[in-house]
C-alpha cells in the first residue's frame, strides 16, 4: 500500500485547552489508526492495495470504502485545525469567498453550527466548493463530498467521539469553538488554491 496514517501536524497537547490531550490521544491513535489497520486487512492480496487511497474510496463500498474514507477524513480533518486558529479568515480569497457564498463571517460560523447540528447522529460536515459556488454539507458516517465530485475545504468530524470528552454531549459548543478557536484557514486556503 501507498498510504498510510500521517503523523498529526501538531503535538497532541497543542491544541489544549480547546482541545484536551486526551480526546487527541483517543481519537487518533484508536480510532483513526484502528480504521487504517481493519482497511491494510481488508485490502491485504488484492489489486486494491496498490491504488491510491483516493482511488480505493472513489471505487469500492461496503467495509472497504467505510474504512477508507475514514483514514482519509481524518486526516482531513486533523490538517483543518491548527493552535491559534480560528476566527474570520484572514483578507484574502478565502475570506471573499466566505463574504460572497455565505454573506460574511458569523453567517458562515452559524450556517456551520446549524449543519452540524442537523446531521442525525455520526458523520462530518464540510466546506466545498460545488463548481465555483461554495456551500456547507453534511455527511452520514465515513461519506465524503468528495464521491459527489465536491472539491473539499474544510470538515469538521461530528463522531461523538471527537467531542464528548471536551463537550459531553453538546455538539454545538464544539462546532462553535471550532470555529472561534481551531479552523486553520491556511489550509482551506491552500485547498481553494489548488481547486482553481
Amino acid at each position: 500500500m501507498d498510504f498510510k496514517v500521517a503523523p498529526l501536524p501538531y503535538s497532541k497537547d497543542a491544541l489544549e485547552p480547546v482541545m484536551k490531550q486526551e480526546t487527541l490521544e483517543y481519537h487518533y491513535e484508536k480510532h483513526h489508526k484502528g480504521y487504517m489497520i481493519k482497511l491494510e486487512s481488508l485490502l491485504a492480496g488484492k489489486p486494491e492495495a496498490g491504488q491510491t487511497l483516493e482511488e480505493v474510496i472513489s471505487k469500492s463500498t461496503g467495509a472497504v470504502f467505510n474504512n477508507a474514507a475514514q483514514v482519509y477524513n481524518h486526516t482531513f480533518f486533523w490538517n483543518g485545525m491548527k493552535p491559534g486558529g480560528g476566527g474570520a479568515p484572514p483578507a484574502g480569497d478565502v475570506a471573499d469567498l466566505i463574504r460572497r457564498d455565505f454573506g460574511g463571517w458569523e453567517k458562515f460560523r452559524g450556517e456551520w453550527a446549524t449543519r452540524g447540528l442537523a446531521r442525525f447522529g455520526s458523520g462530518y460536515v464540510w466546506l466545498t466548493l460545488s463548481g465555483t459556488k461554495a456551500k456547507i454539507t453534511d455527511t452520514p458516517n465515513a461519506e465524503t463530498p468528495m464521491t459527489m465530485g465536491e472539491t473539499l475545504l474544510l470538515t469538521a468530524d461530528v463522531w461523538e467521539h471527537a467531542y464528548y470528552l471536551d463537550h459531553r454531549n453538546d455538539r454545538k459548543a464544539f462546532l462553535e469553538i471550532f470555529c472561534d478557536k481551531l479552523i486553520n484557514w491556511d489550509f482551506v486556503a491552500h485547498n481553494l488554491k489548488a481547486a482553481r
